[in-house]
């Protein structure tokens, strides 16, 4: 078969893999409060506000997230490299890396809340604890086995020339930049402060004063994560995707217009350069755009 179709297809599929990952990475760290909202969630109690949110970011998402990628992009590596199918390994290095996930999430939850029981008068809520893991780890998992699938397609059809345990590591840190700076803004200034009007930003006075109560009951993180299912999750996971997209088209269009190796990798440098080009024309035009017909914020 012709090998620029196989990178072709290769591409596809590593682009919708991605997009899976970064859809169940929001969605994930939305149950889980991880990355910004979790510095409102933990702010909470300090403010009066005794919640039932799961609290548990040991760090931000690129960290984390750095580790449980290349935790399975390691496991799968040398399990395909002792003769294993590729899928199957992915699968255990994913189910490793959530089990370390779960692990850590237990821990910070526990931690973190015992450590503001006594001044602030939190309670750890064990059915919190018991219903909130599932989805975390049930989420974690897809997230990334499909970022290990994407990172393996990348160092075979792809030509990335570096190993599977440092492009998951990659990808990892990539796919958790994108959820704590797309996806978040979603659900920390809409979710969390929905008392206040939207479109004003969080000012330091309002930090940590968050909503506890849903619309019917009082509100935890599945909440959250079924408010941002319909948006914050699939923005996020579009824009990881188009950066695997895009960037893969780089390499492929190399390989098709260049001849030796300078002139491909010429090529896909220009190439690179003129996305982000289009990509600051358009988001400048976008941000005008909306500046010009809704006008400055009004309190």
């Amino acid at each position: 078969m012709d090998p620029t179709l196989i990178s072709l297809g290769a591409l596809a599929l590593a682009g919708a893999a991605a997009t899976v990952s970064g859809c169940a990475e929001d969605l994930e760290s939305d149950v889980g409060s991880q990355s910004n909202p979790n510095s409102q969630v933990q702010l909470g109690p300090q403010m009066g506000n005794i919640h039932r949110y799961f609290n548990k970011a040991i760090s931000g998402e690129p960290v984390s997230y750095g580790l449980y990628v290349a935790v399975a992009g390691t496991i799968a590596w040398a399990l395909i490299n002792a003769g294993l199918n590729v899928v199957l390994a992915i699968i255990v290095g994913a189910g490793v890396a959530a089990i370390v996930h779960g692990a850590y999430s237990v821990s910070a939850f526990l931690g973190r809340t015992v450590g503001q029981s006594k001044k602030f008068g939190q309670p750890v809520y064990m059915d919190v604890l018991t219903s909130h893991i599932g989805p975390i780890v049930g989420h974690g998992f897809i997230a990334v086995f499909t970022m290990t699938l994407a990172a393996y397609l990348a160092t075979t059809a792809l030509g990335n020339p570096f190993p599977l345990p440092l492009v998951s590591l990659i990808f990892g840190i990539t796919v958790g930049a994108i959820g704590s700076s797309t996806g978040d803004v979603h659900y920390g200034a809409e979710r969390e402060y929905q008392k206040y009007p939207f479109g004003g930003g969080i000012p330091v006075a309002n930090q940590g004063d968050i909503d506890i109560y849903a619309e019917y009951g009082v509100r935890n993180g599945l909440d959250s994560s079924y408010f941002c299912s319909r948006f914050g999750g699939p923005l996020t996971g579009l824009c990881f995707g188009l950066i695997i997209f895009l960037d893969g088209w780089r390499s492929i269009l190399g390989n098709i217009l260049g001849g030796d190796l300078v002139t491909k990798t010429s090529i896909a440098l220009l190439v690179g350069l003129l996305v982000v080009a289009v990509a600051a024309v358009i988001n400048r035009k976008l941000e005008v755009y909306a500046r010009n017909k809704y006008g400055p914020y009004r309190n």
